[in-house]
């Protein structure tokens, strides 16, 4: 019995994650490849075509693959084995395979094309009529439109890729998993909060180092060691090793930059497009290259001046400190904490008191019911894939499910670092009926230590946040169609509602629900609300210069002839030169830990963190018009943003909630960039 291929007993058919075992993923995948080909064969033998036994019968061919491969990569993100990650090629490579033959598929692109082309005489809905439009422009985006000999020579481009970028997200994991930062004298960690000395002696325990003290590259270990250590030594080398960790030695993913770089144009260019820039973004809000080096050189000549005058304060600060003026990305996040001490009187340790893991949580949950009429139950029933893992059951006010949600909040050896939304099951039609989804936030956050629960810096509440804007995405979709459900949206339009969920951790109104001191219960104090409010424009000119940065380089490598370059380092150093307004030593590559670009989805696209910023800023202005817990303004977001998913072109979602298009006024007023 492989419980991949059996429909789940448990309640809402949640994951068994309990009898899944990694010699099942495999025989899984090979089986549901077979069943899927067996139906589009059927779809194949349909004497005339239309959208209910041809673009309804494609999305739901591969219902029992798709359930395997959510599963599969939902595992390999936050729980890899080392023998899920021995499986991991031959699963890409299968699934791949069969990607291509889809897609390659003459007999099923001519029946697509046949209802594309008679669209506008089609009685369609409105979602209907986007998901044919995006099966046809998968197929052609995909080579339906190449000859055979091209399209040959597509399918081992994509499998090519495919090896890349698995092989770049490895060799982070893998790397980072190795380094560690041992401390033997605790007077060296001076300056650094008292829970992270702690954390650190346990994970030095945990790693054989007894009596020691153990940072790692996670961003919990990482960050509070850049932020709060006296000793500048240390934190010169953990800010060294996160440079160089990937760029040097059996873990290098210097040659593989240039590998997919060079396989993304191939690709590109065989479809008939100038470069990847313009394959990518031809399906995308900003929709080609030049408006997106438009955007970046717009906003970072508003924010440069800002940027100038963030990093000159800082550097006059520890001149008055030291009577040194060098300024490097290992001293400014020290500084800077002190500026803001300085400044706003803002010490932001004196929040995580006040921001218990499970608080947070609860909080977060409570804002998504006032908001949009939800509500989060604890299901401890239920099987989870590790003891950390918690699991919810969603429902209407009304008491009608919504969905499972599962959070997985801390960092280990199997789960790569960062934080993210995935689906276990996306909402639509499948199995025959449409069917409700299951959504996991994974994050590595502050764990909890021998003495103290996981209290979290603000900037993980944010993310907490953050990722279930996502969630909610994924939960709240009300789409028939899986293609067009919840995040499968423009690229520059996903971050809409997670970014605009953040803005409620500025209001009181906010963190009176859940932010009370993890020992006597207090509220958190007025004072310290307002101090998280000011210190939001704190050091922004900075932070925004610091993404546009990564925004540009993203665009430098994909405009690039990638083989003119001689020197992956080199070629970075150049391609964001005027962005470098710090002393950094030239060491180590950026680039090769840059996994947003190169193992994920925005090659080409990491602008749109910051283009999404314009639309959430625009819309929480709109809730603080009406009122930030307004249920109307709430539930009418929901409707028009959460519950359409990609079924409609985002600008119109978006105006049909906010009633116009998107000011850039709120973002720069919040910024502070308007004086």
């Amino acid at each position: 019995m492989n419980p991949l291929l059996e429909q789940s007993s448990l309640d809402y058919q949640a994951v068994e994650f309990s009898k899944i075992k990694e010699s099942h993923f495999i025989e899984a995948l090979d089986k549901s490849i077979l069943k899927a080909k067996e139906n589009i064969e059927k779809i194949k033998e349909v004497e005339k075509a239309d959208f209910s036994n041809t673009i309804e019968a494609l999305e739901v061919a591969s219902d029992q693959m798709d359930n395997v491969v959510e599963i599969f990569y939902g595992l390999y993100g936050a729980h890899c084995t080392d023998e899920l990650s021995e499986l991991a090629e031959d699963f890409n490579t299968k699934l791949t395979n069969f990607s291509s033959d889809l897609c390659l598929d003459n007999e099923v692109f001519a029946a697509v094309k046949s209802l594309y082309d008679q669209k506008k005489h089609l009685d369609l809905t409105k979602e209907q009529s986007t998901v044919l439009e995006n099966h046809y422009k998968d197929f052609v985006r995909n080579g339906a439109l190449l000859s055979e000999e091209d399209k040959e020579k597509l399918r081992e481009i994509d499998q090519t890729l495919s090896k890349l970028s698995l092989k770049f997200s490895e060799n982070m994991r893998k790397a980072s998993n190795e380094y560690s930062l041992i401390v033997d004298d605790k007077s060296r960690l001076k300056g650094l909060p008292e829970n992270v000395i702690a954390t650190a002696f346990e994970a030095a325990k945990e790693k054989g180092h007894e009596g020691k003290y153990v940072f790692t590259l996670d961003y919990p270990s990482y960050v509070p060691l850049m932020t709060y250590c006296e000793d500048r030594e240390l934190r010169k080398e953990l800010w060294t090793a996160r440079q160089t960790y990937v760029s040097a030695g059996k873990f290098d993913n210097r040659q593989v930059i240039i590998d997919i770089l060079k396989f993304r144009k191939k690709r590109a260019q065989l479809l008939g497009y100038k470069d990847h820039p313009s394959f990518v973004l031809e399906e995308r809000m900003a929709q080609n290259p030049e408006n997106v080096m438009d955007f970046i050189k717009d906003l970072s000549d508003k924010c440069l001046d800002f940027a100038k005058k963030d990093i000159e304060k800082v550097r006059t600060l520890k001149h008055e400190l030291t009577n040194d003026s060098e300024l490097t990305s290992f001293d400014f996040s020290f500084y800077a904490e002190k500026l803001k001490k300085k400044e706003l009187d803002f010490d932001t340790e004196e929040l995580r008191p006040y921001f218990k893991l499970e608080n947070v949580l609860e909080g977060a949950f409570l804002v998504a019911q006032k908001l949009f009429g939800i509500k989060f139950e604890p299901r401890d029933d239920l099987p989870v894939y590790h003891q950390d893992v918690k699991v919810f059951e969603v429902t209407d006010d009304n008491g009608e499910f919504i969905g499972l949600f599962y959070g997985d909040y801390f960092p280990r050896k199997e789960k790569r670092s960062g934080a993210w939304m995935t689906t276990y099951r996306q909402s639509g039609l499948q199995f025959g009926e449409v069917k409700r989804p299951i959504v996991t936030n994974v994050c590595n956050l502050t764990k909890p230590s021998k003495d103290k629960p996981s209290l979290l810096s603000l900037d993980e509440v944010r993310t907490i946040f953050h990722e279930l804007g996502h969630g909610l995405h994924g939960l709240l979709s009300k789409t028939k169609y899986k293609s067009v459900s919840g995040t499968n949206v423009h690229w520059d339009f996903v971050e809409l509602p997670s970014q605009v969920m953040e803005n409620w951790l500025n209001e009181k109104e906010c963190l009176d629900l859940f932010a009370k001191h993890y020992e006597t219960g207090e509220t958190i104090p007025a004072e310290l609300v307002k101090k998280i409010a000011s210190s939001g424009q704190f050091m922004e000119g900075y932070g925004c210069m610091r993404q546009m940065r990564f925004a540009s380089l993203d665009m430098a490598w994909h405009l690039v002839d990638p083989d003119s370059i001689d020197d992956v380092k080199a070629y970075e150093e150049k391609a964001i030169e005027k962005f470098d307004l710090l002393d950094d030593p030239k060491v180590g590559v950026t680039s090769c830990s840059f996994g947003h670009i190169f193992a994920g989805g925005y090659s080409s696209g990491y602008y749109s963190y910051k283009w999404a910023e314009v639309l959430d800023a625009d819309a929480f202005a709109y809730f603080k018009e009406k009122g930030i817990f307004n249920k109307e303004i709430g539930l009418k977001f929901r409707k028009e943003v959460l519950e359409k998913g990609g079924s409609e072109p985002p600008m119109d979602l978006y105006i049909n909630f906010r009633g116009q298009k998107p000011s850039v006024d709120a973002r720069m007023q919040r910024s502070g960039f308007t004086n």
